[in-house]
């Protein structure tokens, strides 16, 4: 299928089996390998991608479900070699550790901020949920949405 869609800003038209994964496309066709593969089933939140403005698993989109979609990777959060303020938190915050569930985080995040510049604590917990850290734990990485929201 011939596949147009606009990612991290950037129109973008590929030919590609309209049942590859999303995550497949970004990190097999695009490059973009900032976005990691988890489980592979949509419940560890690593593949998360911003999605029409909302927090997705890029390991349960098909190609078929991009069509003119507006897709946001963790690639798109630095500019011009700076890092965003949200990525700047989970430094100053202590909030990376091993960096595999990061991508993921982050986005879930930004989207989070993105929708609510001023979430509550329970605000950040809920759209956070889908995503799993093994290392660093959460109490870091609230601390360092609540800084970026700030």
């Amino acid at each position: 299928m011939k596949l147009q869609c606009t990612i991290n800003g950037k129109p973008r038209q590929l030919e590609v089996d309209d049942s590859k994964r999303l995550l497949d496309i970004l990190r097999e066709d695009l490059l973009l390998t900032g976005t990691k593969e988890g489980c592979s089933i949509g419940e560890c939140g690593a593949c998360t991608v911003i999605m029409n403005g909302k927090a997705t698993p890029s390991c349960l989109v098909l190609a078929c479900h991009c069509q003119g979609a507006d897709i946001q990777t963790i690639e798109s959060l630095e500019t011009d070699r700076t890092l965003s303020r949200l990525q700047q938190a989970f430094i100053e915050h202590g909030a990376v550790q091993c960096g595999f569930c990061t991508p993921g985080m982050l986005m879930s995040a930004k989207a989070l901020l993105d929708a609510n510049p001023h979430p509550t604590e329970e605000e950040i917990k809920t759209a956070l949920e889908g995503n799993l850290c093994r290392c660093t734990g959460y109490v870091q990485i609230i601390a360092a949405v609540k800084a970026a929201s700030q």
